[in-house]
């Protein structure tokens, strides 16, 4: 996809949608890395049914560290991998206290430093919490880039290493967000929507078709 295609791909996805946003609810970047953290296997919807009742009796490091596991499981049992997360929480709320004064850290050394928190996590709470100019390439967002031919790459390495490259500077804010939704509700791995896709001309996919079914997960 050249340039000249990939202005007119934002520009599209942004008239469609001026101010995209992440679907899991959040009051504070610490908030959000929580959220973000239950996320990993699950969807947004399961983890906003858990984190709305959480926040509202433990939403701070100590807050949550006081609670301990058990008092967290019955908030996020329905979560997969609730076990896990469970631990990586209490961790992270003590690393959080310990080494940054509480603070969700700024940079992505630290927050990769935290248990549970890989590059994705990081580059989402960069981007979403603080205004970095950074790409979450999720399963989506994988799927999108390399199906349209906008940012084309074997690993979520290479391509968020694309994406950054080849979308134009003025969309790189919001860029993981359009390219989410897109991937979530019209891009979808099975059953895209090619025939309701706005960016369906800019598309290099060579499997549409006019139900928009192929075969894959891709």
């Amino acid at each position: 996809m050249n340039l000249e295609k990939r202005q007119a791909f934002f520009e599209l996805l942004r008239a469609n949608n001026p101010h995209p946003e992440t679907e899991l609810e959040y009051s504070s970047p610490f908030e959000l890395l929580i959220a973000v953290l239950l996320s990993a296997q699950a969807t947004d919807i399961s983890v906003n049914k858990g984190t709305k009742k959480l926040f509202q009796i433990a939403n701070t490091p100590q807050a949550l560290l006081d609670l301990g596991e058990a008092g967290v499981k019955p908030y996020i049992q329905h979560i997969g991998l609730f076990n896990s997360k469970g631990k990586h929480i209490q961790e992270t709320c003590r690393l959080l206290i310990d080494k940054h004064g509480g603070e969700v850290p700024q940079n992505r050394e630290e927050l990769e430093a935290l248990p549970g928190v890989g590059r994705k996590t990081a580059n989402v709470i960069l981007n979403t919490a603080f205004g970095h100019l950074t790409m979450a390439v999720d399963t989506h967002i994988f799927r999108v880039s390399n199906r349209t031919g906008l940012a084309p790459g074997k690993d979520v390495v290479k391509v968020e290493e694309q994406l950054l490259k080849r979308v134009p500077k003025e969309f790189l804010q919001d860029a993981h967000h359009w390219l989410i939704l897109h991937g979530r509700y019209t891009c979808k791995a099975r059953n895209p929507d090619c025939e309701l896709c706005i960016v369906e001309p800019l598309c290099g996919f060579k499997q549409k078709t006019g139900k928009g079914k192929v075969r894959g997960n891709l």
